[in-house]
């Protein structure tokens, strides 16, 4: 206001004031315009000053309701040594809001060192329903590796438990996914390994996306590297070379020490970019699981695992829908879990039920075996619904399994632990995965007999379930049991065994495939299930005296229609008189050899027999 009442009096007295001479009016005039200007610049850098320390006066921030925000989303500790940590409480007093106790008291019950009751802390953490985000992840960033993993494999867990991968490294220059696993293979030993991994692993470093596509020219790829492409024509993605990698991989990572190279050369972080990169490809993505899984086998290499951002990936497919995939997962985190599970999964052992940790005590088991060309999974679907039918079904008849020991089954019987083993097969060498790898009904009943081991099977009474040469392995594996004592318990605690359509005498299959041998190239398994062959009736012989010796109850099931092999070939592959065991009872059904063991609905006949059979085998020892 001072500065405008100056401004007004000076141009007022310019305007009143008489006329001086001419010589000094004009400095006089300068003389006044200057004062003038310099009065009007002065006040105003005043004016501005004053607004400026105003502004920012009113916007000061409250330092302490910042630091107590920063507290709520982030959690700074001090790196302490493991022996400092077991003579220092962690969690010293904190100035925090009432409501936040109970996360704390959490986080300090997962720290204790009574195994009680740091399971006791997950239990309550699963509970608590009425948090926020930044509360969940200060449990994510403060608990240690065995909470985690124990909230992974609890049923409900919430996904904001568990902290997102950290930043993948980035590849080198001019490099490719395909390259980079090229690198890793050839970073692992490459002596004393057995056929298998020798096959794979020169095929996937001696291949390229270019030359595969040069050797896939079509049917006439006869031998040689280019045999497995020679399925169809057209271009061959990188995802196939990868395939091989893969592949390789997974037999590289059954060794220890080669999952000791394949985590310090960054395995862990190129499996991790690749799952990601295919993730609308369930069948790379169930490859890298199988060697996180093999991985986890090696508890030194549990932190890094956990570290690496695996445990959130794992815990995410453990609620897919996919069967497969929450059993490929549900396998790397038992692994991991240490707390709860002793036993160890080797690849091709799947648990089916119970997948998650659970308070119902388990009591038996029952062992799914499939046959020649099966799977752990497909093998024991619902059999395929006839989409002609018109007839009105009921709500529960159109719910569709995909595998049916671990939807009817375990709601049926949840005290059982079931189990379903995959392993190779295949009819022809021509169609064979590993052209190198031969192996012979004893050679893979050996095999399974130590990965079955090594997940507890033995230590509980168990019944085994299984389809056509699946049958014939599992007499193989009791009969090696009774020989070796440290094996003894598998056969002291085998109460039963269902048989689906073994060839106990023999196929009709091999028969078929001998007579036009020169043109299918029979595979060995084949081959010892034709009826002229020694090995098939020595194992006969000797596993009924066995079995009679020990009264196992046994159920025979057999079928009665031809089964469609290929487009041409209609065949009966096992007939009424080779399914006699010799002991049990033998029920023929009206279906063929694929579907004798994949029921048509909860209700049919061939799996409440089944459920009937298994209930009373174990009767007494489940009552106990």
């Amino acid at each position: 206001m001072s500065l405008a009442a100056y401004c007004v009096i000076c141009c007022r007295s310019l305007g009143t004031s008489t006329p001086p001479p001419k010589s000094s009016t004009y400095w006089k005039d300068i003389r006044n315009i200057i004062k003038f200007t310099g009065s009007l610049i002065l006040g105003g850098s005043l004016f501005l000053t004053w607004e400026v320390l105003s502004l920012k006066k009113s916007l000061t921030l409250d330092t302490q309701v910042v630091e107590r925000e920063k507290m709520k989303s982030y959690i700074y500790v001090h790196t302490v040594s493991l022996d400092k940590r077991e003579h220092h409480d962690t969690f010293s007093t904190v100035d925090i809001e009432d409501h936040e106790c109970a996360v704390w008291l959490l986080l300090r019950k997962s720290k204790s060192d009574d195994r009680t009751v740091r399971l006791q802390a997950v239990q309550e953490m699963l509970e608590a329903r009425h948090w926020h985000d930044y509360q969940y992840r200060t449990i994510a960033q403060a608990c240690d590796l065995r909470i985690l993993i124990g909230l992974a494999r609890s049923k409900g867990s919430d996904l904001r438990f568990f902290l997102p991968p950290p930043p993948l490294p980035s590849l080198q220059d001019d490099s490719s996914i395909e390259e980079e696993l090229r690198h890793l293979l050839a970073s692992l030993p490459q002596t004393e390994l057995d056929e298998s991994i020798q096959y794979f692993t020169s095929l996937a470093l001696s291949e390229s996306s270019q030359s595969l596509a040069a050797q896939k020219g079509g049917l006439w790829c006869f031998g040689g590297n280019g045999l497995p492409y020679a399925e169809s024509f057209g271009e061959v993605p990188s995802a196939t070379v990868e395939m091989f990698c893969l592949e390789a991989l997974v037999k590289h990572s059954e060794i220890s020490t080669h999952c000791d190279k394949i985590e310090a050369n960054g395995g862990l972080q190129l499996l991790q970019r690749l799952y990601q990169l295919h993730k609308h490809c369930p069948k790379v993505q169930r490859s890298i699981m199988r060697v996180i899984g093999n991985m986890a086998l090696n508890e030194h290499l549990h932190s890094t695992i956990v570290r690496s951002g695996w445990v959130s990936i794992l815990a995410e497919a453990m609620k897919s829908h996919d069967i497969m995939e929450a059993s490929h997962a549900a396998r790397t985190l038992a692994n991991l879990d240490r707390e709860t599970v002793q036993e160890k999964y080797q690849d091709g052992v799947y648990v089916l039920h119970p997948q998650y940790r659970t308070s119902q005590p388990i009591k038996a088991d029952v062992l799914f075996i499939h046959g020649l060309m099966g799977a752990a999974f497909k093998t024991w679907r619902q059999q395929d619904r006839d989409q002609a039918l018109t007839e009105k079904v009921s709500e529960d008849e159109t719910k569709y399994t995909t595998c049916w020991p671990q939807t009817w089954l375990a709601g049926d019987c949840p005290a059982l632990r079931i189990i379903s083993v995959d392993y190779d097969t295949s009819l022809s060498d021509w169609r064979a995965r590993c052209p190198t790898e031969r192996k012979s009904i004893a050679f893979r009943s050996n095999e399974l007999l130590r990965k079955l081991r090594a997940a507890g099977v033995g230590d509980r009474p168990m019944i085994w379930v299984s389809h056509s040469m699946g049958g014939l392995l599992v007499k193989k594996m009791l009969l090696e049991a009774s020989q070796r004592p440290e094996m003894s318990a598998v056969t002291d605690n085998t109460r039963g065994i269902i048989f689906y359509s073994v060839p106990h005498h023999g196929s009709r299959l091999a028969e078929y495939s001998v007579n036009i041998r020169y043109l299918l190239f029979p595979s060995l398994e084949v081959k010892e299930l034709s009826k002229d062959s020694p090995a098939l009736k020595i194992l006969q012989d000797d596993f009924l005296k066995f079995a009679k010796e020990k009264n196992f109850q046994v159920l025979n099931f057999v079928e009665t229609q031809p089964t469609n092999i290929g487009s041409m070939i209609k065949l009966h592959v096992v007939p009424v008189e080779s399914a006699d065991l010799g002991i049990g009872d033998l029920i023929p059904v009206d279906v063929n050899h694929l579907n004798i063991c994949k029921p048509k609905k909860k209700d049919a006949f061939l799996y409440q027999r089944t459920l009937q059979f298994i209930r009373e085998t174990l009767a007494k020892d489940l009552e106990n």
